[in-house]
């Protein structure tokens, strides 16, 4: 399959630059056609017409792919830039959530709303933790209540979906931490993007599995 070949090549060019030279023009230039490379994947692998389900979630890699590309085009550390990457990002989790609104019925919030409350403190404990170093704690806020928003919805769709939201949170909780925190892991870097990557990929294959149950790709 040549669109999930690309994002294997892409995917490990760009963590191998990550780790090397980190904001470096490799590493930049790979960033920004990961999200693309993954839009080509849930293009080919959906059926056509494309289900409301597909549209949003293309949607939101093509939100995802702004929050990549915009900040460039700002000063490093400006609050241009901080929010160039922000609000893409914050619109990307409300498509998938509103993808994933449909399977509500499904998913812990409906059947098992004790389940919800780990993704609560998780949220609540990278606020507590980054709170002391943030100027602003509404937009961690928000941004926080829609990741979770969309994680929890994930969950009516299947477990991939589930995973696949689970390590979204981590990989904007390791910005957080290090955006907010203060926070500086080895290979800091490649670690969030092996965990978006992945995060981003895990939603893909949950959404393509669905829409090819419901309606087989022809041809």
């Amino acid at each position: 399959m040549p669109a999930l070949a690309a994002l294997v090549v892409v995917t490990l060019v760009h963590l191998a630059a990550q780790g090397v030279a980190p904001g470096g023009v490799l590493a930049d230039l790979t960033q920004v056609l990961l999200m693309p490379v993954l839009a080509w994947l849930l293009w080919t692998t959906t059926p056509d017409p494309k289900s409301q389900l597909a549209r949003l979630a293309l949607a939101a890699l093509g939100l995802s792919w702004l929050g990549d590309t915009l900040p460039r085009f700002f000063d490093d550390g400006s609050d241009a830039g901080f929010w160039a990457m922000v609000v893409p990002f914050l619109l990307a989790q409300i498509a998938y959530a509103a993808a994933f609104l449909p399977f509500v019925d499904r998913s812990i919030a409906r059947t098992r709303p004790v389940l919800v409350a780990p993704y609560v403190v998780a949220m609540i404990a990278v606020l507590v933790f980054t709170a002391p170093r943030t100027g602003a704690i509404w937009p961690v806020l928000v941004y926080g209540a829609a990741i979770v928003t969309m994680a929890v919805l994930a969950t009516g769709l299947d477990r991939v979906a589930t995973i696949g939201a689970v390590v979204f949170l981590v990989s904007d909780g390791l910005i957080a931490l290090r955006t907010f925190g203060g926070v500086e892991l080895p290979l800091h870097s490649v670690l969030v993007m092996l965990t978006y990557v992945f995060a981003q990929f895990l939603l893909v294959a949950s959404i393509a599995h669905h829409d090819r149950a419901a309606r087989p790709l022809r041809g």
